[in-house]
């Protein structure tokens, strides 16, 4: 209330001034008097003595009015105006901030619809690309397939696997044959029904390649070939006989079998084949086979070995210990004809081959 009546009575006291002034001025243009503009003037001594008065009176009110307050309060506005320019201009440069930052938002997004629209066009052309290289493997396929198989027959011949020799490029399809049955076998052997590709043309490929080995190893000239340089080809037909699942891909267990007998054939074929550690546990496994086909192939492929005492001695202890002879007996009385004769010459083999064992040492004495 004080502070009111103070700033009330400065404006008040400021209105009389102003007011006693323009007496002064009116008093003295009406007695005629201009001195000008900067120099004195002459007003009426009761004017001097009321403005003397009022003067005074200011004088003693002002120290009540402007008081440490009023300056506080004077200081406080200025730091408010202060703060209020500095929040302006901070308000400022944030909205300049904001349309920087939204410009770039908008370069943003621009550029990520730019790469959205060209990943769109990336994933058809990648489709398109993938189409057509289903398409180029389906044709590759079917063409290696049809090839094969002519092949195939065609190396039923014995002339067709000596012109095969003397042309020189034996070696290299060997080697294409080795990776692509491995391929295949990897591949479909880890999927959920692979008996579903049976009838695929991959399948036809790989049982053409593997029927052109088998009738590679038919021929004299083939087995000692394959003896000698297909080392890697014979490893491979071993490890993909130990990966495939009993049941699964009969035709090609049974053509490989049929391979690796005829490699046994020849003397350097049959000490490559038996030296392979993993021989006498594959065997077993294959014996256990559902199809029959597979078990006449594996128990001919065991003849052969019981045929060489010498390549069965260092065999011995190993195969008397883990050989499944109760699954021989089992097949022995077989309703498959074949596999009950080839069954039972097996077991007469392995008496004899027991009974040699038992004698030798009486005579060494």
């Amino acid at each position: 209330m004080v502070r009111g009546l103070s700033c009330n009575f400065i404006k008040f006291a400021l209105f009389e001034m102003k007011t006693t002034n323009a007496a002064a001025v009116s008093s003295v243009s009406s007695a005629g008097e201009d001195v000008g503009s900067d120099c004195f003037v002459r007003v009426r001594k009761r004017d001097f003595e009321k403005l003397e008065a009022e003067v005074r009176t200011l004088r003693e009110l002002m120290p009540k009015v402007i008081n440490c307050d009023f300056i506080d309060t004077i200081h406080k506005g200025r730091s408010l105006d202060a703060f209020r320019e500095r929040s302006d201009r901070e308000q400022q440069q944030q909205r300049e901030d904001c349309l920087h930052i939204r410009s770039r938002l908008d370069v943003a997004l621009s550029e990520c619809q730019r790469e959205r629209q060209e990943k769109l066009v990336l994933k058809q052309q990648l489709w398109e690309c993938r189409e057509e290289l289903q398409q180029q493997k389906a044709f590759y396929t079917e063409l290696g397939a049809a090839s094969c198989t002519l092949l195939w027959s065609a190396s039923q011949r014995e002339e067709t696997i000596r012109d095969i020799l003397a042309d020189g490029k034996l070696e290299p399809f060997l080697s294409i044959a080795g990776q692509t049955m491995e391929t295949f076998i990897k591949f479909l052997n880890d999927e959920a029904k692979p008996q579903q590709s049976s009838n695929s043309k991959e399948h036809h490929l790989v049982l053409a390649l593997a029927g052109v080995v088998t009738n590679i190893a038919a021929v004299s000239c083939g087995r000692d070939f394959l003896s000698s340089s297909a080392h890697i080809l014979l490893d491979t037909l071993l490890q993909l006989l130990c990966l495939m699942k009993p049941g699964v891909f009969p035709k090609l267990k049974v053509l490989m079998l049929m391979a690796l007998y005829n490699i046994t054939i020849s003397g350097n074929g049959l000490k490559l084949i038996s030296e392979s550690p993993g021989l006498l546990p594959l065997l077993c496994t294959l014996l256990e086979d559902p199809d029959p086909e597979v078990c006449l192939q594996s128990l001919r492929l065991l003849q052969s070995l019981l045929l060489e005492r010498e390549v069965m001695s260092h065999m011995t202890t190993d195969f008397l210990s883990s050989f499944p002879l109760s699954r021989i007996h089992h097949l022995a009385s077989s309703r498959h004809p074949a596999l009950k004769q080839i069954a039972q010459e097996t077991l007469e083999d392995l008496a004899s081959f027991t009974n040699t064992q038992t004698k030798d040492p009486v005579k060494e004495h």
